[in-house]
């Protein structure tokens, strides 16, 4: 089990001096291809003039607009948020892990879950995700459970396979857990989610289970720079780990773009048909390269070529194409590929048949 610190994807300023005039498109972090939500950038604009100013002491505001934007399933009560989903998963787990505790993960996984358990001293259990389709080893979850367990991660859709948990597996999980065990939905794709099975944690929350989603606003409304995020779960559950906030946690043109993001439908559909129509292109020249590759509930496709994937990172970056290796993440051998713009996606797939023809 891996137990270094968890470290982002590189940034276009890290790489540009390796690739001389080419035109860099950077389809390694899962950003947003059509950039931020507009109405989430009028916002920053309203409030730069008040930045000299603190912001509001509280989240309360953006509570309250995201048990609108819920159809008040859910109660401001119900939520709690911090600076990016990654604050928000450390911050679950300074909830509830002690050094005796122990998680229980799926690999392949967002690294963080194990990196941050093991700094926090807790023990990691890998259930590792089985099959050609990556499903949930429902029984031997269970099984593993222990008196010392209290977190179980679950990535859906999965990061980095792009897979998701059908909605039957996570019923079989969830209805027979012990009390002492919560549930985390790392669910920061779902909106790109369209497989039938699919399902969120808002059905388990509005049942009174123990589980948490967690979600961002830096893939789907295009706010990766801004680092904020939000998390729901019963009441009980979320006032517990809201102990945890400090005043003025929250920066105002964060939390003013997250307000306004929630209510841009146009974009959020415009975001989401990008992603549809472009990852059939992407599918249909993957097959004619003969790549294997999973298909997709998310904004990227992983896949899995004969080369290793150190050597296509360098030879894809030679073309002016940013991919992220996810060998760290539990899936050797493997690159993940953001959705970009049809112009982005024409260049990676210019750049793939270069390198393996070479």
């Amino acid at each position: 089990m891996p137990k270094s610190s968890y470290k982002g994807g590189k940034g276009k300023a890290e790489v540009l001096s390796k690739i001389g005039d080419k035109k860099l498109y950077k389809l390694s972090s899962n950003e947003n291809a059509l950039g931020s939500s507009p109405k989430a950038l009028e916002a920053i604009n309203n409030t730069i003039a008040n930045i000299s100013e603190y912001p509001e002491r509280t989240d309360a505001t953006l509570r309250t607009a995201l048990s609108r934007f819920y159809g008040n399933l859910l109660k401001p009560s119900q939520f709690f948020t911090d600076n990016s989903g990654v604050s928000l998963l450390n911050k679950i787990q300074l909830a509830f892990l002690n050094p005796c505790n122990e998680i229980i993960i799926s690999n392949p996984a967002f690294k963080p879950y194990y990196a941050f358990a093991s700094k926090h001293g807790a023990k990691v259990i890998d259930i590792p995700l089985v099959g050609e389709y990556y499903d949930l080893d429902v029984e031997k979850i269970l099984s593993s459970i222990t008196d010392n367990t209290r977190l179980i991660f679950i990535t859906n859709p999965n990061n980095p396979t792009g897979t998701h948990i059908p909605k039957d597996q996570l019923d079989a999980l969830i209805h027979n857990l012990p009390d002492h065990v919560v549930v985390v939905f790392d669910e920061v794709y779902y909106q790109f989610a369209d497989a039938e099975d699919y399902t969120t944690a808002l059905s388990y929350v509005d049942a009174g289970k123990q589980v948490i989603g967690v979600n961002s606003f830096s893939k789907a409304y295009g706010l990766a720079g801004l680092r904020i995020g939000y998390a729901y779960s019963t009441e009980k559950i979320a006032r517990y780990v809201a102990q945890l906030d400090m005043p003025f946690m929250l920066n105002s043109l964060s939390m003013n773009a997250a307000i306004a993001a929630l209510s841009d439908k146009e974009y959020i559909n415009k975001t989401v048909a990008l992603i549809q129509t472009e990852k059939e292109f992407l599918y249909d020249a993957l097959d004619e390269l003969d790549i294997h590759y999973w298909e997709t509930q998310a904004n990227f496709i992983t896949i899995k070529p004969e080369m290793a994937e150190k050597e296509m990172e360098e030879k894809m970056l030679m073309e002016g194409i940013m991919v992220r290796p996810v060998t760290n993440f539990g899936a050797p051998g493997c690159i993940r590929v953001t959705i970009g713009t049809r112009e982005a996606n024409e260049a990676y797939i210019a750049a793939l048949k270069k390198i393996i023809n070479q």
